[in-house]
């Protein structure tokens, strides 16, 4: 897949939301929530960077929408973590050993686990887009036991769950995700939901809302 190709999917998963989607029905935001990047961070534009900032935005945005909520709005605040998760998350869900898929899935596994509303709604629809069955949403999404699945998708969130619940992953277990993804598979399928949590933390730091027209998927208590 060329560069070009892999900033408009970026772009249609990350670039979200713009002072348009803000009208229309929605509960306040908190006070410290910027109205149009719905984060406790305000709107960043390319004149906002220094040169080496502009190039990076350059790198990642090019003639794209203007970033204004998610994961690429936020990063920009630092241009080189910007470029260095531009860099893994194309990597890792473009030209990795795992099918988008099993990498879709597994980004929904991690940010289940850290009850992240902003990512899950948008990785949800693109995991059913790569052809994951309901089964296997609901399955993450309600926190049920992985029965019926497809071997590979029962593993991707079993080691999820047990790495991120437990702080382990036992011997039979690994051995279960070599067998199925290979070595280098594994490494790719932690870090995808190590990168994913990363993020999804810096989400949970400014209190990234969604858009009032995206609707949350991930339940909540």
């Amino acid at each position: 897949m060329n560069k070009n190709a892999i900033v408009v999917i970026l772009a249609g998963i990350w670039l979200s939301g713009s002072a348009a989607a803000q009208q229309g029905s929605a509960p306040p935001l908190p006070p410290d929530v910027n109205p149009v990047t719905l984060t406790r961070l305000p709107q960043l534009t390319r004149d906002d960077l220094d040169e080496e900032g502009k190039a990076v935005y350059d790198e990642i945005v090019g003639d794209g929408p203007v970033p204004t909520t998610g994961p690429v709005a936020m990063s920009l605040y630092s241009p080189k973590v910007a470029l260095a998760f531009h860099d893994l998350n194309s990597f890792l869900r473009y030209n990795g050993d795992l099918s988008p898929r099993h990498t879709e899935v597994a980004i929904c596994v991690a940010a289940f686990e850290i009850k992240q509303q902003y990512e899950y709604s948008a990785h949800e629809p693109a995991a059913l887009r790569y052809g994951a069955p309901q089964e296997v949403i609901d399955t993450i999404k309600y926190d049920r036991e992985p029965v019926g699945l497809s071997p590979e998708e029962t593993v991707i969130i079993k080691v999820g769950r047990q790495i991120m619940r437990e702080h382990k992953l036992d011997s039979d277990l690994y051995a279960e995700a070599v067998r199925l993804f290979g070595r280098k598979g594994l490494v790719e399928l932690v870090t995808v939901m190590g990168d994913y949590v990363m993020v999804g933390m810096v989400l949970t730091a400014i209190d990234q809302h969604l858009p009032p027209n995206r609707p949350a998927l991930l339940p909540t208590p």
